[in-house]
C-alpha cells in the first residue's frame, strides 16, 4: 500500500482549514485517513502550522511520501532535513547511455539505422502502390 502525506480540507466555505493526514495514495482527499500527523490554518497571519513531530517522522520513516505542498510546509516549519525517499514530483536523472528506456531502442542502434523499427507506410485509400 502506497502511503501519502496530504492536506484534507475542513472548515467553512472560503474559509478553509486543513488536517495534514497519512493516507493511501488512492484514497479521496476527504476521505479514510490512517493517522493525522499536523494541521494547516491558512487563513490566520501568518499561517498555522503544526505537526505533530513523532509521528511525522514515524510515517516518512515508514516511507510515506508528502505531496508536494505539504514538503514544503514540512520545509517552511524547519523540519527539515526530510527523512523519505525523494518526492515523486521531482525531476529525474537521465538513463546512462546505451541503456533504453523500457521498449524503445536507442537512436543509434543497429535496427533504428536499418529501419525495421518502423512499419512500412501504408498507402492512402485511392492510391497504388508502384
Amino acid at each position: 500500500m502506497a502511503t501519502r502525506i496530504r492536506l484534507a480540507r475542513h472548515g467553512a466555505k472560503k474559509q478553509p482549514f486543513y488536517r495534514i493526514i497519512v493516507t493511501d495514495s488512492r484514497a479521496p482527499r476527504d476521505g479514510r485517513r490512517l493517522d493525522q500527523v499536523g494541521i494547516y490554518d491558512p487563513n490566520r497571519k501568518p499561517s498555522r502550522v503544526e505537526f505533530q513531530r513523532d509521528k511525522l517522522s514515524h510515517w516518512l520513516r515508514l516511507g510515506a511520501q508528502p505531496s508536494a505542498t505539504v514538503a514544503q510546509l514540512i520545509k517552511r516549519s524547519g523540519l527539515a532535513p526530510m527523512e523519505s525517499a525523494p518526492m515523486e514530483s521531482a525531476p529525474m536523472e537521465s538513463a546512462p547511455t546505451g541503456i533504453a528506456p523500457t521498449g524503445i531502442a536507442p537512436m543509434g542502434s543497429a535496427e533504428a539505422a536499418a529501419g525495421q523499427s518502423q512499419p512500412p507506410p501504408t498507402p492512402e485509400p485511392g492510391e497504388t502502390q508502384t
